[in-house]
Parts: C-alpha cells; sequence; structure tokens
C-alpha cells in the first residue's frame, strides 16, 4: 500500500498550500500521490468540508497531514471512510466541543499573539513587522518576508467554532512538537499529543513553521506513519 498511498496535506492559518513546498518534492519522489489542499481557511466546517471531499476523492486510502490550524481540520476530516490515519505538524488536535481559543486559554498567551491584527471584515492577519519572529524565526529573511507578504487571513470565527468528534480517538495518529514556537505553547503541543496516545510523537528545535525549516524530519515521520500501512 506504502507506493500508492495518498497523502493529503492541510495548511494552516495565514498559509495555503505552497506552505508546503519543501515537503511535497521528496514524498512525491518515494511514490506517495501528494496533493496540497486550498482550504478558504473561512470557518472550521467549510475547512473541513472541503479537505473531506478532497480525501473521498482519493482512489485509496489517505493520510492526512496537518499543520498548525490544519490539525483541527484533519481532527474532523479525518473520518471520512478511506482515511487510515493523522500526522499533525505543530498542530491543534481539539476534543469534541473544544475550540482552538480554549486550547491556546489553557496557557498564557503566546508572543506571536501580539501581532495579530483583525481586519474590517472579520478575517485576522499577522503583522508584517511580526510575522518572522512570531511565526518563522528559524527561515532566512527571504522565505520569511515571501510567507509574510503572501499570507492568507483566516475569520476570527475559527478561532471560537468548536471540534465536533474528534478522529484521533478512532484513527492512529502521529504528532510534531515544535519546542521553540511562538504560536501554540510547546507545551500544549506536548500534551496534546499526550492526551491523543499518538503511534509516535517528536520534537525538533523548530518554530511554528517546522514543515518549512526542519523539512527532512517532517518528510520522515509523514513517510514513517504511512509505511505502518503498507
Amino acid at each position: 500500500m506504502g507506493a500508492k498511498l495518498n497523502i493529503i496535506l492541510v495548511h494552516g492559518a495565514w498559509g495555503d498550500g505552497s506552505h508546503w513546498r519543501h515537503v511535497i518534492p521528496q514524498l512525491d519522489a518515494k511514490g506517495y500521490n501528494v496533493t496540497a489542499v486550498q482550504n478558504p481557511l473561512t470557518s472550521l466546517a467549510d475547512d473541513v468540508d472541503r479537505t473531506r471531499r478532497l480525501a473521498k476523492a482519493q482512489d485509496g486510502p489517505v493520510l492526512l497531514v496537518g499543520h498548525s490550524y490544519g490539525g483541527a481540520v484533519i481532527t474532523g476530516a479525518g473520518h471520512e471512510s478511506n482515511v487510515v490515519g493523522l500526522v499533525y505538524v505543530a498542530a491543534f488536535a481539539p476534543d469534541k466541543g473544544e475550540s482552538l481559543g480554549s486550547i491556546l486559554g489553557r496557557t498564557a498567551p503566546t508572543s506571536g499573539g501580539a501581532f495579530i491584527r483583525p481586519d474590517a471584515d472579520g478575517f485576522l492577519w499577522i503583522a508584517r513587522e511580526g510575522f518572522h519572529e512570531s511565526f518563522c524565526q528559524d527561515l532566512d529573511k527571504e522565505e520569511s518576508l515571501v510567507m509574510a507578504l503572501s499570507q492568507k487571513p483566516i475569520a476570527g470565527r475559527c478561532f471560537a467554532d468548536e471540534s465536533g468528534e474528534p478522529a484521533w480517538r478512532v484513527k492512529p495518529s502521529w504528532y510534531q512538537v515544535s519546542s521553540q514556537d511562538h504560536m501554540i505553547p510547546p507545551e500544549t503541543e506536548a500534551w496534546l499529543a499526550e492526551r491523543m496516545q499518538t503511534q509516535k510523537t517528536i520534537t525538533l528545535d523548530a518554530s511554528h513553521a517546522s514543515l518549512a525549516s526542519r523539512p527532512d524530519e517532517i518528510i520522515a515521520l509523514i513517510d514513517e506513519a504511512a509505511k505502518s500501512f503498507s
């Protein structure tokens, strides 16, 4: 099954499918059928539905991989019948009735949260001057600049939308903790991973953007998860 497994990469807030650009080529070279979803970031339900439909459209089993807010998305979309597993990359993994806001509220605010700005339409942005230090302090300034200036805002309601029954209770899961995360507290990530009773949890000395700054380790974790279904 390994070489034919479908891998769907789910981006988080303030980004799109291109955030996986350092991960996609190597997974493709390994023979996986890789797709990066482009979610609207308009509500948790909208994003779960978009991801679920993409998973359903695949021919064969699917491994969902979610970064940041994308973890909340795969937690819902993972109930699709052909989804076999879930990989969380510095990501939220809510339980039923939880929201991103309630999970973040367990600890003191992160330093990155100070740079989040709402616009007149209810969407949230990270201020350009704070993007590098908040989101991706371990990337070079050029890559950080591209991320900052091409960021895709997320609807504020996504932080209040409550999750349904979590797929991680019934599907095997893997998790990567970023020990230098300035968006989601590292201790919260570790707690989420422990609560899920993951198949494996790794901790990287990385920013929130570990999918870009530590792609080799992220690829290895995804590959290990995928091979478990062969």
